[in-house]
C-alpha cells in the first residue's frame, strides 16, 4: 500500500477509513428523496437499507488491503475476546435503559421490518441484523477509533500507537460518536467504552468485537421484545 497516494485529493489511508462511513451517511440522507423520486412503496423503501450496507461492504472490501490494523500479527487472546464480549454486553444494557426524553435527539421511531402485507419480513430482519452486527462495527471502529481518535492526536495517524491519543482526542471522539446517534448519552458512553478498549488492548479488533456484540444482542432483543424504537 502506498500511504502517500491521493484519492480525490486526499491521502489514501484517510479515504479508506472515511469513505465507507461517508457512503453510509450519504444513503441515510438521500433515502427519503430516493423513495419519493422513485415512488417506492414503504416495503420497497425498506430495502434501501440493504443497498446502503451493501455499498459500505463493497467499499470496505475494496480498501481491505489498507487496513493494516486489522492484520496485526497474532489472533486475539481469550482474555481479549472475553473483555470485548463483556464490554459489548454492558453497553447493550446501558443502551436499552438510557432512552428517557432528555437523553434523546428527537422522538424514537425506529424501524419495523414488515412486508407489503404488514407482516414481519424475515429477510428484512436478517438484512438489518447482519448490517448492524457485522458491517457497521467494522466501518465505525475504523473511522472513529482507528482514524479519528489517532488523527486528532497525531496527523500521521498510521504511526500513532492506539495507546498514544491524549485525553482531548479521546473525549472529542467519544462525544462526536455519541452525537452520531439519536440516543446521544448512551452513544457517548459507548464511545468511551470502545475507545477505552482500543487504548487498553492496542487492537482495533477488540472494540470491533464489543461493538458487534452490542449491535447483535440489541437486534435479537428488539425482534424478540418488539421494541422497534431501538432499531
Amino acid at each position: 500500500m502506498n500511504s502517500t497516494a491521493l484519492i480525490f485529493g486526499w491521502p489514501r489511508p484517510i479515504v479508506a477509513r472515511c469513505l465507507p462511513i461517508g457512503l453510509y451517511f450519504l444513503f441515510l440522507a438521500i433515502s427519503p428523496y430516493l423513495a419519493t423520486w422513485l415512488q417506492l412503496t414503504p416495503y420497497q423503501t425498506s430495502w434501501l437499507y440493504g443497498i446502503k450496507v451493501g455499498s459500505v461492504l463493497i467499499a470496505l472490501a475494496w480498501f481491505s488491503r489498507d487496513y493494516r490494523e486489522l492484520r496485526t500479527p497474532g489472533s486475539l487472546t481469550w482474555a481479549q475476546w472475553l473483555l470485548g464480549i463483556t464490554v459489548g454486553l454492558l453497553v447493550f444494557v446501558v443502551w436499552i435503559h438510557l432512552d428517557q426524553g432528555w437523553m434523546l435527539m428527537g422522538e424514537m421511531k425506529g424501524y419495523r421490518p414488515v412486508d407489503a402485507t404488514g407482516q414481519l419480513d424475515i429477510w428484512l430482519i436478517a438484512t438489518r441484523w447482519l448490517g448492524a452486527a457485522l458491517i457497521v462495527p467494522v466501518m465505525e471502529e475504523l473511522f472513529w477509533r482507528s482514524f479519528l481518535m489517532r488523527w486528532l492526536s497525531q496527523e500521521a495517524f498510521l504511526e500513532s500507537p492506539p495507546q498514544r491519543p491524549d485525553g482531548r482526542a479521546f473525549w472529542i471522539t467519544a462525544v462526536l460518536f455519541g452525537l452520531e446517534h439519536q440516543q446521544w448519552l448512551a452513544g457517548i458512553i459507548a464511545g468511551v467504552a470502545y475507545g477505552w478498549l482500543y487504548r487498553q488492548t492496542g487492537r482495533i479488533s477488540v472494540p470491533i468485537v464489543a461493538h458487534a456484540v452490542t449491535n447483535g444482542v440489541l437486534g435479537v432483543w428488539v425482534v424478540s421484545t418488539g421494541q422497534w424504537q431501538f432499531w
